[in-house]
């Protein structure tokens, strides 16, 4: 793989940085909340000599959220949580720009994990990460590290799971902030923001009509619920896969047509996976699919399809259109994979909007300036974000829009707050 190397960085071309820089500054319009936060860090330097290592996706978006970052003082390393999401130009220009990026669109997998070993290399205080491999590595790899970091933020479904997994082990050494669980970063990140990203990804790499297509949606959280809303929104005829009884109800009440995936197999044209799981599409849902059945995931890791199965069964394989493989069966059906089986909206796409992910990343960098006042004053585990950032990050938000919303009165806040008040 040909890269142009910098002191502190690896990046594909240096020369694309300007290009970059100017993206980086028109998704910054979108982001309002974190240029609120930034006036405050460029006045108050919370974060002076924190050193952060952050394992994310490479993207305008997370540019706006580096910066902030050291406008609040901290010393930064940046790495790739997945290899073709990274915007080449981002990364050049974050690099130019002094902050050391490690990040190559499509880089293999001795790369990813060599990038990750860079920003390791920074010797955090704090750790930021979408997926939790850059805490997986620290953990294997780095345990004496480790031990000196003040704590750290996970950004997605996935990487909260493989976090509360090793805390349940005792494998987990420092606190961490489960960000993806504020509610100003799943109820709009997560449903707005995967909802339109996926559907604009699945557009982008095959220009499909959506409208009276059935649409075949593997989970039915926030990620999924977002996807069905916004297929629904195109034509689509909307079937949800599902696990979770409670889910699954809410799906049905929702309006849409819940059954088993090997039945929807039978009947989709589009598939899409978001659960965060493994193998969801096996096998013997690749036996009886359609011919012409499109397959993509927005979950974290390309395991959510059973590639090698897919593999298995066809007799030959050709890439087709950019971000499409062609599959063709032994019995003459013909299976389009999308994007390697990788996050489709990120892959053929730009990602989530900016304007959603202002209040992702207002939340981690929130959360960063809260961990570092602790000076390690949680113990190792998972923690929610706290309440009060939650809801600073909604108050902000809504500031930006110029909206303004009502306040409890002293009575009602007592009315409230008592037991014998009664009627």
């Amino acid at each position: 793989m040909s890269a142009k190397k910098a002191t502190g960085g690896d990046v594909k071309d240096l020369s694309l940085a300007p290009e970059g820089k100017l993206r980086i500054e028109w998704a910054s319009r979108e982001m309002p909340v974190l240029q609120l936060i930034r006036e405050r860090f460029s006045r108050q330097k919370p974060l002076k000599g924190v050193r952060i290592s952050a394992c994310l996706h490479i993207t305008t978006e997370t540019a706006n959220l580096a910066t902030t970052l050291r406008a609040g003082g901290a010393e930064l390393a940046l790495c790739a949580s997945n290899p073709l999401s990274t915007q080449d130009d981002v990364a050049a220009a974050m690099l130019a720009d002094g902050i050391p990026t490690f990040a190559i669109k499509g880089e293999d997998s001795k790369t990813y994990y060599k990038h990750i070993a860079g920003a390791l290399a920074h010797k955090p205080h704090i750790t930021l990460d979408d997926g939790a491999d850059l805490v997986n590595t620290l953990h294997q790899h780095r345990s004496a590290l480790a031990e000196s970091v003040i704590g750290g933020m996970e950004e997605t479904t996935t990487g909260v799971i493989r976090l509360r997994s090793m805390a349940q082990n005792k494998k987990l050494k420092y606190p961490i902030i489960a960000v993806n669980d504020a509610e100003t970063k799943h109820f709009f990140d997560n449903r707005y923001g995967t909802g339109q990203s996926t559907v604009d990804g699945i557009t982008r790499a095959t220009n499909i009509l959506w409208a009276g297509k059935n649409v075949v949606v593997c989970g039915y959280g926030w990620c999924g619920r977002g996807i069905a809303m916004r297929a629904r929104g195109m034509g689509a005829q909307v079937i949800v896969v599902e696990v979770n009884s409670i889910r699954a109800i809410e799906a049905v009440m929702d309006g849409y047509r819940v059954m088993p995936l090997l039945k929807a197999a039978r009947i989709g044209d589009v598939f899409v996976t978001i659960t965060g799981g493994r193998n969801i599409i096996d096998k013997a849902h690749l036996q009886v699919m359609k011919d012409g059945a499109i397959l993509a995931n927005s979950g974290h890791f390309n395991v959510e399809i059973n590639i090698p199965a897919l593999e298995s069964l066809s007799k030959r394989n050709r890439k087709l259109r950019p971000f499409v493989q062609e599959y063709t069966l032994k019995d003459g059906r013909r299976l389009f994979l999308l994007a390697d089986g990788r996050l489709i909206n990120l892959a053929a796409a730009e990602g989530h909007p900016a304007s959603v992910m202002d209040m992702s990343f207002a939340n981690q960098a929130l959360c960063a300036e809260y961990m570092f006042n602790l000076k390690k004053g949680l113990a190792p585990g998972v923690y929610p974000v706290p309440r009060k950032i939650d809801m600073e990050v909604g108050r902000l938000k809504l500031q930006s829009m110029g909206i303004r919303i009502d306040k409890l009165t002293g009575e009602q806040r007592q009315y409230l707050n008592s037991w014998e008040m009664g009627t």
